[in-house]
């Protein structure tokens, strides 16, 4: 079974439908960080989200994050995404959800300089938290449906059904969207009974029978490499590797998005060195 997302402009192409099942997403993310049911409901919505905005991206390099801090400190949760669809996340110390605290979303999307907005935290939904944000930082009247069920550490269903408004939008439209997105309150339950192909035909089949359709299959994929991570260390001069490895018996990187540990001894660093020397 695969992720999928898809894309279209329904309602006289005035507003912008995003369907999305991320059900092996989050059955990735629980495999790789091992994640109690409360986290993996959680970052399962937050991967939801950034499956969304990464499918919304435009430039070629572009990329998007999203972060979350409980108000007390005692919770962190970060999700990134790029325009190929590689979604990989991480949460750490929310087995009791989250208290407060502050959304902070960054798009990178061939602008000069990348777009940081932040919103504060209404409550532990993910939905409800994604709406404050588009309202608050970036004006876009968006109605966003995200459920995530998972049970004794398996997911059993994720994804989302997200609207929002184009420039124009008649109140006609806008009024027939509200009405559409009633059907999603419950969208966890509607997607386990129709799944995405499902929901796009039978709410949605009128509206996209002879309109262009955009289906993308996001996955969790982690961008970093033993290359990159060689990059990453080097500025720290080979005095300093060789000290780090003479008191900890290596030099050790660790991925929080794919749980993965780079290690590097004397003779890794010895011979990255004189590769590049």
């Amino acid at each position: 079974m695969s992720n999928k997302l898809y894309k279209t402009l329904i309602y006289d192409m005035q507003v912008s439908l995003s369907v999305l099942d991320t059900t092996k997403l989050v059955n990735d993310a629980i495999k790789i960080h091992k994640l109690d049911d409360t986290s993996a409901k959680l970052l399962g919505g937050l991967l939801t989200a950034c499956a969304y905005m990464a499918g919304c991206l435009k430039s070629e390099k572009g990329a998007v994050s999203i972060t979350v801090k409980s108000g007390d400190g005692s919770a962190t949760a970060s999700v990134s995404g790029d325009i190929n669809g590689h979604i990989r996340g991480y949460i750490d110390g929310a087995e009791y959800g989250l208290k407060g605290g502050v959304m902070t979303v960054i798009k990178e999307d061939g602008f000069y300089r990348p777009f940081v907005g932040t919103s504060e935290l209404k409550c532990n939904d993910v939905a409800e938290n994604l709406m404050q944000y588009y309202h608050a930082s970036e004006q876009i009247p968006t109605a966003v449906a995200i459920g995530v069920k998972v049970e004794n550490g398996i997911c059993t269903t994720a994804g989302g059904v997200i609207m929002q408004l184009l420039p124009g939008t008649t109140d006609y439209n806008m009024d027939k969207a509200e009405e559409a997105m009633q059907n999603f309150v419950n969208v966890a339950d509607v997607l386990e009974k129709y799944g995405a192909d499902g929901i796009m035909e039978k709410y949605f089949g009128e509206e996209t029978d002879d309109k262009g359709i955009y289906l993308s299959f996001p996955e969790y994929k982690c961008n970093c490499s033993r290359k990159k991570i060689e990059g990453v260390i080097m500025p720290l001069g080979k005095s300093d590797l060789m000290k780090i490895i003479k008191e900890d018996g290596k030099v050790s990187v660790h991925c929080h998005y794919c749980n993965t540990d780079y290690d590097f001894t004397a003779k890794d660093i010895e011979e990255l060195f004189s590769a590049n020397g």
